[in-house]
């Protein structure tokens, strides 16, 4: 009880900070009365249907009884005030739904208290649509121009959604090729503005629509029309057999991404995947990942890629043969997922939770053989063991064996004598070639294999 008084007195001396209380006649400010704020101008009568602000600068409404209000819609609905009675302002607030049983509405209190109407506004870098009543609005709005998700944001870009009107669909039955996918769903295009973009109007049942330098075929209602075909019959095993077709009946050529066929979707990575289609609308495919050749590299606009069976573009390291006998192999470093696209120089790449240093020459081979000082096989840098400071690899360069010394840093030692921890000599030339191990020719010795790359084999 005791921290509950102490609580109204520092309300009650916020609320009349800068007064002494009413006097008759001469002070102005707020009054407690029956457990009630109520409020005195400097005539002494009592103030109703208006705005007060307290000692700490905000603002509270006065009723129709001249009681402080609280935790209710004041001065024509326009403002609420909560249930210490200050105006809210730059705040959300979510009330039962008048419109809806056991369902919330959302409002939003602007800098001045007001609560936004039948406009847009821009919150925290999102933009919400409020109708005339206030409410925050949800799904299609404007004349099924704009669409705002179940949060209330206004979407932009590509997005998959029920029609506007999900009872009206005859139009969406055009052709053979129309993606619906079994759900009703339809994909829409929608710029930065958030207006959704949709055909002009040429008579024509399905109509065409530049977006982003590609042209799609709309319905009226701004629906893209696509879909897979398979050329062998109902279904397929293999991607080869699809072609991607645009709902005018042209195949999809050169670059595309798109979930993939119903029928194959369970075998691929991810939901949406990158397909490259030839100029008779084939994908291009690749072998197996583990099984690639460098004769399975394509160019395509300046950039080196490599396909898997799936029709995927690969990304990370890769294993890549480079004879038809399978004997001799070397990493090709394809980036991120993003990238997919066969890269050079160095890189430092996340193996299993480790990052190790990368150089792949230009033709994008993982360099084997010292490069600035540094000792790399199938572009693994290698390097020396922390724990023993200096370490002798064995590799095969240019059809002899060679064995260098690198230290921790894989730094090769160079036309030097350097110990390890167990006090073990090298003797090495200017190439950083091990001559001599503790004084003693070392000719026909072989000492630490190469370390491989970890393979990405499911990238």
């Amino acid at each position: 009880m005791k921290k509950r008084s102490l609580a109204v007195l520092a309300l009650a001396a916020m609320m009349t900070f800068g007064t002494t209380g009413i006097s008759a006649m001469a002070a102005e400010g707020w009054v407690q009365e029956g457990g009630n704020w109520v409020y005195y101008d400097n005539s002494g009568s009592r103030i109703y249907n208006a705005w007060r602000k307290g000692g700490d600068g905000l603002w509270r409404y006065l009723n129709g009884n001249g009681v402080m209000a609280i935790s209710s819609w004041v001065d024509n609905d326009d403002y609420y005030v909560g249930q210490d009675g200050i105006m809210m302002t730059n705040q959300w607030l979510e009330t039962e739904s008048n419109r809806y049983s056991g369902a919330t509405d959302w409002y939003y209190f602007g800098q001045s208290g007001k609560r936004v109407r039948e406009k847009w506004e821009k919150i925290n870098d999102k933009w919400y649509h409020f109708g005339d009543d206030g409410v925050m609005e949800t799904g299609w709005i404007l004349d099924n121009m704009y669409y705002c998700d179940d949060n209330g944001v206004m979407v932009t870009g590509w997005q998959r959604l029920f029609a506007p009107d999900e009872n009206d669909d005859d139009y969406y039955d055009y052709g053979p090729y129309v993606e619906d996918d079994q759900d009703g769903k339809h994909w829409y295009y929608f710029t930065n503005s958030g207006k959704k973009v949709i055909p002009s109007s040429n008579g024509d049942e399905l109509k065409l629509k530049k977006i982003n330098g590609v042209y799609y075929s709309l319905a009226e209602d701004g629906a893209m029309q696509t879909g897979w075909s398979c050329m062998v019959g109902d279904e397929s095993d293999n991607i080869e057999d699809y072609r991607f077709v645009d709902s005018n009946g042209q195949v999809r050529v050169g670059w595309y991404t798109t979930e993939p066929p119903e029928h194959l979707q369970d075998n691929y990575e991810h939901d949406v995947e990158w397909f490259y289609f030839s100029n008779k609308g084939v994908p291009k495919v690749g072998p197996p990942r583990g099984s690639a050749k460098s004769s399975d590299l394509v160019k395509i606009n300046g950039n080196t890629y490599l396909f898997d069976d799936k029709g995927v573009p690969v990304y990370g390291l890769q294993k890549i043969y480079l004879d038809n006998d399978e004997t001799e192999y070397t990493a090709y470093y394809f980036g991120s997922r993003k990238q997919s696209t066969m890269l050079k120089g160095r890189h430092n790449i996340d193996e299993g939770g480790n990052t190790s240093q990368f150089y792949f020459a230009s033709n994008g081979k993982g360099y084997t053989g010292v490069y600035e000082n540094s000792l790399y096989y199938m572009g693994k840098i290698q390097k020396a063991d922390s724990g023993v400071r200096y370490q002798v690899y064995s590799l095969w360069i240019g059809g002899s064996l060679k064995n260098y010394v690198v230290n921790s840093s894989g730094r090769i030692a160079k036309n030097t004598t350097v110990k390890d921890r167990d006090g073990v000599k090298y003797k090495t030339n200017g190439s950083g070639i091990l001559l001599k191990e503790d004084d003693e020719d070392v000719e026909g010795k072989t000492y630490t294999a190469p370390e491989e790359p970890e393979w990405d084999y499911f990238n």
